[in-house]
């Protein structure tokens, strides 16, 4: 069993700066790969940033703008989010698959309850 807890979420103006961090505890964290998703309202959740070992995916609407990164050592994720705008609020999750296209293609084994990003305008 894994278990994903998020944090770092919160209120930030356009233009700014977010880091969300993933503390992971359970199975060998750095076996899996590790994902961001978001939803925002009314929507349905979608794939935001995967990272597994050297490889890395990131959604078109974030790249150039979002960074995934890991520290196995602390068995955390992180997203950096920089340049945020509205469009980018939603509920972030994070979650965990042994292979990283299933999480490329919205399937994981393990989900974090979430956390908020609101960027006003």
């Amino acid at each position: 069993q894994v278990k994903l807890v998020e944090s770092g979420g919160g209120l930030v103006q356009a233009g700014g700066s977010l880091r969300l961090s993933c503390a992971a505890s359970g199975r060998t964290f750095s076996s899996y790969a590790m994902g961001w998703f978001r939803q925002a309202p009314g929507k349905e959740r979608e794939f935001v940033a995967a990272r597994s070992g050297s490889d890395t995916y990131y959604a078109d609407s974030v790249k150039g703008r979002f960074t995934i990164s890991r520290d196995n050592a602390k068995n955390t994720v992180y997203l950096q989010m920089n340049s945020l705008n509205p469009e980018d609020t939603a509920v972030y999750y994070c979650a965990g698959d042994p292979v990283i296209i299933k999480l490329r293609r919205g399937v994981s084994s393990y989900w974090g309850q979430g956390t908020q990003v609101t960027v006003s305008s």
